[in-house]
């Protein structure tokens, strides 16, 4: 498992754990660095950058779940060759690597991509559905629609048993590990409410709605994603919960931690009043649905993770 030491992978580590797998976590922090505390038995230094280094990653593996990711989407404007390198040609070497490893053993395998709603841009129609035609209007949501091609077109070689999972908003926390990136809105309204940050900046009314899921729920997904792939077959889902506005969730947050949230008001961006997600297709098929999405659970686990209130 790439990525298995941010804030999505330990919830998914733990998950996988739970459901009886063994885990090996990939990390391309030296050996000898400290690492953060997970449940992780064995770990594999490895760069997604060093081909060669994937290749002994994945030897004797059954499945990959890859997470490891540039994942910000104001950066990715600053930055797009490394989010060219790290999220397209990263996983363009994990999935050559699987290709050596199955041709070396035979064994097809399992294969989950994490994705993301970026691939979609701008959609003309809400709710999303996995039909909508991808339209990514930022470097990150274009390199991240690469990597699932990529996926795509490797497994229908026959090498990969592949599904593709892409996430809306990842918020909450598991086991003490939140989102650290203040950039989004959940973690930003709990660093006010914390006395961290001084203010919540709001484009507009803070009318527009988003779809925000709790990252368990999401590593729900993950095993059960892993758990549906086909031999030589390939999907992709959609894993989405709840619609929320800006202004519901600073209200949620003020609710459920009993502290005030200041808001500074900006002029109003031109942005999609509303981007929700259609999970029907990944509820019919791999039977699940979110149990911990609801927003004052989402704002209170988040809450609790932080060290100091």
């Amino acid at each position: 498992m790439t990525g298995a030491y941010g804030f999505v992978g330990n919830a998914v580590v733990r998950q996988l754990a739970e459901a009886g797998h063994d885990v090996v976590a990939m990390t391309h922090r030296p050996a000898g660095s400290p690492l953060p505390s997970a449940p992780v038995v064995n770990t594999v230094h490895a760069d997604l950058l060093q081909p060669k280094e994937l290749v002994a990653a994945v030897r004797d593996v059954n499945a990959v779940v890859h997470l490891a990711a540039l994942t910000r989407v104001r950066e990715s404007f600053e930055r797009p060759d490394d989010y060219e390198a790290v999220n397209r040609g990263g996983t363009e070497a994990l999935l050559n690597a699987c290709a050596t490893e199955h041709a070396r053993t035979g064994h097809v395998l399992r294969f989950v991509q994490a994705s993301t709603a970026a691939v979609y841009g701008v959609p003309d129609r809400q709710p999303i559905d996995e039909q909508t035609p991808p339209r990514p209007n930022s470097p990150y949501g274009t390199t991240k629609l690469a990597a699932e091609e990529a996926v795509i077109r490797k497994a229908t070689t026959g090498a990969l048993a592949a599904i593709v999972l892409r996430a809306f908003n990842i918020c909450g926390a598991v086991a003490g590990v939140g989102d650290s990136d203040l950039s989004r809105i959940v973690p930003k309204a709990i660093a006010v409410a914390a006395g961290q940050a001084s203010h919540v900046g709001i484009n507009g009314d803070g009318s527009v709605v988003r779809d925000f899921v709790h990252v368990d729920d999401l590593a729900r997904a993950y095993v059960l994603a892993l758990d549906a792939c086909e031999l030589g077959g390939h999907a992709v889902y959609n894993v989405g919960a709840t619609g929320a506005s800006v202004s519901n969730i600073v209200a949620a947050t003020e609710r459920v931690t009993g502290r005030s949230v200041p808001v500074i008001h900006h002029p109003p961006k031109q942005e999609p009043p509303t981007v929700l997600a259609d999970t029907a297709l990944i509820r019919r098929e791999l039977h699940w649905k979110p149990e911990r999405s609801s927003l004052d659970e989402i704002i209170a686990d988040a809450w609790s993770a932080l060290p100091i209130h």
